[in-house]
């Protein structure tokens, strides 16, 4: 008897071809005995809509959505997880019962690396978000529900900082500051900028790093970013983007398929220790 049709899954985006999400998704997909296929689907910069569309009416049955998308997905969904709806950006679609579920893991995915695999605590500690586009607004949320005593967006442009932290009404106050102005140190220091993906850093004075401190750049690759050569050069511990990566694509397993698959086989799959 032949064995039945695998059930079709995408990360969309433009660029894509460098995504890393069909290899852990095949992982996750053998360790979890789920009968599915993961491959990565370029869609054009105006062509998401379509692209998406198309992707569902050949009976895929959900999305990663990756950029520049997320918010293209946002207004593609027809239902919106309340994480999606504070996110203002969806990073996880879902094809099934006459309607498109739209989520966002990312700032589950970071939650978990930080205080799961970096073993660090958000409770209590002083955070400072750098940047004020659509990757910070996606963990926000997140990182206000763990309670830090301090969190600062940080951003080349403060208005837009001021802006993004008028969205988040919470019992912790949120800070805002200009790159240059920030004049203290940090027990946890995120980088949620572009700037890693064109081989920069976001201009910060070293002095928001500490010896205790962890540095994070959402960015990941090869080698280390710029954001984490200059953290470590004042004594901070480094993690790039790949940790968040496969946390954040491990929740979107289980919005698709209802189990939650094991992430530490992954790691030592992709990411060996050196």
């Amino acid at each position: 008897m032949s064995s039945p049709t695998p059930d079709n899954y995408a990360v969309i985006g433009n660029p894509v071809a460098h995504s890393k999400s069909p290899d852990i998704h095949a992982l996750f997909a053998g360790q979890t005995q789920q009968n599915m296929q993961y491959r990565r689907l370029l869609a054009p910069l105006d062509g998401f809509k379509a692209a998406a569309r198309q992707f569902a009416a050949e009976g895929g049955k959900g999305l990663n959505v990756t950029v520049p998308f997320k918010q293209d997905a946002y207004a593609f969904a027809t239902v919106l997880t309340p994480r999606a709806q504070v996110a203002g950006a969806v990073n996880t679609l879902k094809f099934g019962d006459g309607m498109v579920l739209g989520d966002n893991t990312d700032g589950k995915g970071l939650m978990v690396d930080i205080l799961d695999n970096a073993r660090r605590s958000i409770a209590g500690a002083r955070v400072l978000l750098l940047g004020a586009g659509g990757a910070a607004r996606g963990v926000i949320q997140p990182l206000l529900d763990e309670q830090p005593a301090r969190l600062v967006i940080a951003n080349r442009s403060i208005h837009r900082a001021k802006e993004l932290a008028s969205l988040f009404s919470a019992n912790i106050p949120i800070d805002v500051s200009s790159f240059s102005a920030l004049k203290e140190s940090f027990d946890i220091v995120i980088n949620a900028t572009s700037a890693g993906l064109s081989g920069e850093m976001p201009p910060v004075p070293g002095e928001v790093f500490g010896p205790g401190s962890l540095a994070l750049d959402m960015v990941y690759g090869n080698e280390m970013t710029p954001f984490m050569r200059f953290a470590a050069g004042y004594g901070a511990s480094v993690r790039d983007g790949f940790g968040m990566l496969v946390e954040q694509a491990a929740e979107s397993f289980f919005v698709w398929r209802g189990v939650h698959p094991d992430t530490g086989p992954v790691f030592s799959a992709l990411r060996p220790p050196s």
